[in-house]
């Protein structure tokens, strides 16, 4: 046999060598794709899961049951989270991408790439704040602040060469939609390290400042005693799950004291009374749902070491669930709204407006989606 005869056997034969290895491996796949209960949730992407379809002749006969065949094999597939992890950081690793699935790591933190600036988005946002005030608050005797909360990418993204929300220019155009309130700037009570590592929110551990800040312009004090405790370890937030990316679990760590304790929070829309801090959360979706038990339309809470006389109403996005504790201690009574859970046509239900400190606190991230707002 000439060499090159033999050249193009080995070749041939190393060919058909590695097909049938790639053929054997994704037989072994489909073998436990098909044996393996299929998992419901997904808790690092913080979604459920689909799931394989019953097969009948009329979705085989139209073609949905192959359709939905394909999308709940791949949410199925076995090993899925370490094919995605692979794929992500082949994606950063390799081809050298600047984010994956919209989020970027930086200096040891993810974040969003968040751009552009949707101004209309923010002015919307202003004019619902404004519709508020004209419908409940005019000619009351409320006192109404507003605070915009920045995005981690704010304090990270620009000196990292990420492009960034404009947030210089979402507060003006916040404060010139809704001139009825008393601006409160917290931008320079923050940085980079107020934020968890993996998730889009602050640490309720490092708010003091901004707490502080915003009593201040309400003339109200904040608690001197609280106490640092830790509620989990093992934190892996939203942005964790979305990237794939390899990073290490963080705490969850928060601040409380004897009065905080003492506070009960009735959460209208399930008729539930809870404490400040919820435990069963940690181990849910998102654990961060610790605070204030995560997203609820209108929660009402009680401090019996507060001042009976004084009442704050806040209306408020997810960063609120953890600096609301900390401005608790001056109020007998506090009422958390948040409008993309309940029709602002129907607050006057749960709340007379009178004689309270009312905090709009809303983050960039919801200006700029503002939409979700009712």
């Amino acid at each position: 046999m000439r060499t090159s005869d033999t050249k193009r056997t080995k070749a041939y034969g190393k060919e058909k060598a590695a097909t049938a290895v790639l053929v054997a491996v994704w037989a072994v796949l489909a073998i436990f794709a098909w044996l393996k209960p299929p998992a419901d949730l997904s808790l690092s992407e913080r979604r459920t899961l689909r799931q394989f379809p019953e097969i009948s002749l009329r979705t085989v006969y139209t073609g949905s049951y192959m359709n939905a065949f394909d999308e709940a094999a791949t949410d199925q597939f076995p090993l899925r989270e370490r094919f995605r992890s692979l794929r992500a950081e082949t994606d950063r690793y390799v081809f050298q991408k600047k984010d994956v699935h919209q989020i970027y790591l930086a200096n040891g933190y993810l974040a969003e790439m968040l751009y552009p600036t949707n101004e209309k988005s923010v002015r919307s946002a202003g004019a619902a704040c404004r519709d508020l005030y004209q419908t409940y608050m005019k000619n009351t005797d409320v006192h109404v602040y507003l605070a915009v909360v920045p995005d981690k990418g704010h304090y990270l993204g620009a000196g990292c060469g990420y492009l960034t929300l404009d947030y210089t220019l979402m507060c003006e155009e916040m404060q010139k939609e809704f001139e009825e309130a008393q601006w409160i700037p917290i931008e320079e009570t923050l940085s980079v390290e107020d934020y968890y590592a993996t998730d889009s929110h602050w640490r309720q551990e490092c708010l003091g400042d901004t707490a502080e800040t915003i009593l201040d312009a309400m003339g109200a004090k904040a608690f001197t005693d609280l106490e640092r405790r830790t509620a989990t370890t093992s934190f892996l937030g939203v942005y964790a799950g979305r990237s794939a990316l390899p990073v290490k679990k963080e705490p969850i760590e928060y601040l409380t004291n004897a009065d905080l304790e003492a506070c009960q929070a009735y959460h209208v829309e399930n008729g539930q009374t809870l404490g400040i801090y919820d435990t069963e959360k940690l181990q849910g979706r998102d654990p961060y749902d610790f605070f204030l038990s995560g997203a609820s339309a209108i929660i009402e809470i009680e401090n019996p070491n507060g001042d009976a006389d004084r009442e704050l109403v806040i209306f408020r996005d997810s960063f609120g669930s953890s600096l609301s504790p900390l401005l608790f201690r001056s109020y007998g009574r506090i009422t958390l709204i948040d409008t993309r859970y309940i029709n602002s046509d129907i607050i006057s239900k749960y709340v007379e407006f009178q004689d309270q400190d009312v905090l709009f606190l809303y983050s960039t991230l919801l200006l700029n989606q503002s939409e979700v707002l009712r």
